[in-house]
């Protein structure tokens, strides 16, 4: 019996997100060249521990891969935008209690926001509230 493809199902981990971003700016592409981007400053990832994750990703639907041609290429399944409102909501949910203003406080709390980063959250508050 073939799993449902549900969003919860395709919220990809850290290692699998480090991938899809490669497919996203890359395109399509062989384990090998997400290998090498993976490991391009470290090491410590063999390249079947790769291989796995690619095809586990593939049952999973967050991968396609053709097999038509000798070197097998994957191409993402899921959307960059989707997937990053999805994992920024989880996060949002389980840190500050779905509160997005307690999450803003923080980071401005935290971090110093630059002149041009204030003046972008001022215009999408400006927006949201013409909305």
């Amino acid at each position: 019996m073939e799993k449902e493809n549900k969003t919860e199902d395709n919220v990809p981990t850290r290692a699998e997100l480090e991938a899809l971003k490669i497919l996203w700016a890359h395109g399509p592409s062989t384990v090998r060249f997400v290998h090498d981007m993976l490991t391009r400053d470290t090491k410590t990832v063999r390249y079947t521990s790769t291989l796995k994750m690619m095809q586990l990703m593939t049952e999973k639907g967050m991968v396609k891969r053709d097999e038509s041609r000798m070197t097998h290429v994957y191409y993402p399944l899921l959307e960059e935008k989707q997937t990053m409102g999805t994992i920024a909501e989880r996060f949002v949910q389980s840190m500050y209690n779905g509160s997005i203003s307690n999450l803003l406080v923080a980071f401005m709390n935290n971090k110093p926001s630059s002149a041009k980063e204030l003046e972008q959250v001022k215009e999408l508050l400006k927006k949201l509230d013409q909305e």
